[in-house]
């Protein structure tokens, strides 16, 4: 078997810490125009604001695609793709979130099966499940530091000691990227108010 990633140094890394089971064969590749092997599977886990760039190309493909797309719908991707969250940490994570259309559910099943990967089918919506949560969490932080409730510091132990998270929601942030987050919030808000970005936040997207 022989899976293509499309992938930067970081999610490259992420993706070989994970084990590979024997006859499965992983050729990683920076750009997209550097794809000159037929594969079983592709993954395109470049950030999501560089898919539209080669979206065109990629519904050429002949086979599936998994696309780190945890803010856009399936109906704006193309029908061979389907979507996983792979945001900087999230693909080391015990089960991998994914979302396909009931065509391509079976499909994706077995490639994971074939890597060995546990994952979860999520219902098609903006953010997955993870993500969403974790925003609206770093939210929260930033409004709260806004209103000088409490400093970085304190808020990052405060959420790890009482919740035991891997990390406080700056850590998160930092982990996850903020223009993620607030690509997500900016997206959620539109249909749900919860979800506007603090003022901090959006502060420090712009930096």
């Amino acid at each position: 078997m022989l899976f293509i990633v499309v992938a930067n140094a970081n999610t490259q890394k992420e993706l070989q810490d994970k084990q590979v089971p024997e006859g499965v064969v992983i050729k990683f590749i920076t750009t997209f125009s550097q794809i000159t092997w037929k594969a079983d599977a592709y993954f395109y886990l470049l950030p999501e604001v560089i898919f539209a760039n080669d979206k065109a190309a990629i519904e050429l493909l002949p086979a599936p695609v998994f696309v780190n797309a945890v803010i856009t719908l399936l109906n704006e991707l193309p029908a061979n793709c389907i979507r996983i969250n792979a945001w900087p940490s999230f693909l080391l994570n015990p089960s991998l979130e994914v979302c396909a259309s009931e065509q391509n559910k079976q499909i994706a099943a077995v490639i994971l099966s074939q890597l060995k990967w546990k994952h979860s089918f999520v219902p098609d919506i903006v953010g997955m499940i993870a993500p969403r949560t974790i925003a609206m969490i770093i939210n929260e932080a930033f409004f709260a530091l806004g209103d000088e409730v409490s400093t970085r510091e304190d808020i990052d132990i405060a959420m790890r000691l009482g919740t035991n998270y891997p990390h406080g929601p700056f850590g998160w942030a930092n982990i996850l990227g903020i223009k993620n987050i607030i690509d997500l919030l900016n997206k959620l808000c539109i249909t749900d108010k919860r979800y506007i970005p603090a003022p901090l936040l959006a502060k420090e997207a712009e930096l």
